[in-house]
C-alpha cells in the first residue's frame, strides 16, 4: 500500500496525472469518486461478484473470470505488505498459494466504462505490473479502485500543484 505522506512532490504529481487521466475518462472526479465510494460500501467484496461484473449508478467494471474469496483475502493481504512486490521468494510458506494468485489475476484485464457514452470512453487496466521475473507490482489505479481508502485518493486527486 502506498505511503503517500512519505513520497516526494514529484511522484505525488505523477500519482495525481494518472487519477485524473483515468477519472476523465468516465466522466470526471465526481463519477471516478462515486465509483470508488460504491465499491467501498459493497458487501462482500465486489471482486467477488460471481458475474465478474461491478454495477455502479454511473457505469460498470467487468473482468474476465470470478475471483474466488480465498484470492482476494490473499491479494488485500499482500497489497497491505510493506515492500510492493507481489512475487513471493523461493522457500516462502505461501509460494504455491501467492504463485496461483498471480497466474489468475496477472493475465485479467479489467475494464471500466460510463454508462452514457458522452461522459467518456472508459479504460481497461491490467491489475499487475510485471517489473522482472522477481519482481511484480499491483497497478496503481487497480489498487485505488478496489483498496486504497477513499480520503487517501481524494488528497491525491487535489495533490500537490506545479508551479
Amino acid at each position: 500500500m502506498i505511503n503517500y505522506n512519505s513520497l516526494n512532490s514529484d511522484e505525488k504529481q505523477d500519482l495525481k496525472k494518472q487519477l485524473s487521466k483515468h477519472a476523465s475518462l468516465i466522466g470526471g472526479k465526481n463519477y471516478f469518486l462515486s465509483l470508488i465510494e460504491a465499491i467501498r460500501l459493497s458487501r462482500p467484496h465486489p471482486l467477488m461478484a460471481k458475474e465478474a461484473c461491478f454495477r455502479f449508478d454511473k457505469g460498470i467494471i467487468r473482468w474476465e473470470k470470478v475471483i474466488f474469496k480465498e484470492k482476494v483475502n490473499l491479494l488485500i493481504t499482500l497489497i497491505r505488505d510493506k515492500n510492493n512486490n507481489l512475487m513471493p521468494k523461493d522457500g516462502d510458506r505461501n509460494y504455491k498459494t501467492v504463485m496461483n494468485l498471480l497466474r489468475t489475476i496477472g493475465p485479467m484485464n479489467f475494464e471500466v466504462r460510463p454508462k452514457n457514452r458522452k461522459d467518456g470512453d472508459g479504460f481497461i487496466i491490467n491489475p499487475i505490473q510485471i517489473i522482472d521475473k522477481n519482481t511484480c507490482k499491483i497497478n496503481f489505479i487497480f489498487e485505488a479502485l478496489f483498496f486504497l481508502p477513499m480520503h487517501l485518493i481524494k488528497k491525491m486527486l487535489i495533490g500537490p500543484t506545479k508551479i
